[in-house]
């Protein structure tokens, strides 16, 4: 695939954030959990549980100056399931590792609709952020890793995953891409954002950015 028909095909990208998370990612960009954990200044010890391990539950961290932060839960995550989608060729930790040191866009607005309705998120608003895809890969595309799967859920044994499940843009072959990532964070992010919507909930969606 070339950098072109990425934008083409998928005009925008989605970034479905916790609620209430817009104005610290309008102020620090998009973090990745990792990045998230070393601006809050977590402990080594709190962050094992974090980063290495399954969240089975949404955490709150907090920092004297930058406030609240949300990460969200890994409930389609299911450990022993992942292990046998990794064959061995990766473990779990590692795995966890690697999630939780990107940070991920849907390529397609029906995957970012088929996880606000599952049945663990239906009842809760959340805010997605809706990105110009052309920008931010004119701008991150060395750093981008497309995939082909949702690499953060296990639905079934036959989604096979390692590291190499992450493909540059040159190297993605695949029909259709579920996943665009980027290492780290995305800090500038606001300069590629067209909307941000509050959805979900027994509210009707409202928008809040622009």
């Amino acid at each position: 695939m070339d950098l072109r028909d990425l934008w083409t095909r998928y005009p925008l990208v989605y970034h479905m954030a916790a609620f209430g998370s817009w104005p610290s990612i309008e102020e620090h960009g998009l973090l990745s959990t990792t990045a998230l954990l070393d601006l809050f200044e977590v402990d080594r010890d709190s962050r094992v549980a974090i980063e290495a391990r399954k969240r089975h539950d949404s955490v709150v961290i907090t920092h004297q100056r930058h406030g609240r932060a949300t990460i969200r839960d890994q409930k389609p995550l299911h450990d022993s399931m992942l292990e046998r989608c990794l064959r061995g060729r990766v473990s779990v930790e590692a795995w966890h590792r690697l999630l939780n040191g990107r940070v991920f866009f849907w390529a397609d607005q029906k995957r970012l609709n088929d996880l606000r309705n599952a049945r663990a998120y239906r009842e809760q608003r959340q805010t997605v952020v809706f990105v110009d895809t052309r920008r931010l890969v004119e701008r991150y595309a060395s750093r981008i890793r497309l995939a082909h799967i949702n690499t953060g859920a296990t639905r079934s044994v036959f989604h096979f995953r390692d590291s190499e499940t992450f493909k540059t843009i040159e190297q993605y072959s695949q029909r259709r891409v579920v996943e665009l990532t980027i290492d780290r964070s995305v800090p500038d992010l606001a300069e590629f954002v067209v909307r941000v919507e509050e959805i979900g909930g027994p509210e009707p969606s409202r928008l809040i950015w622009p």
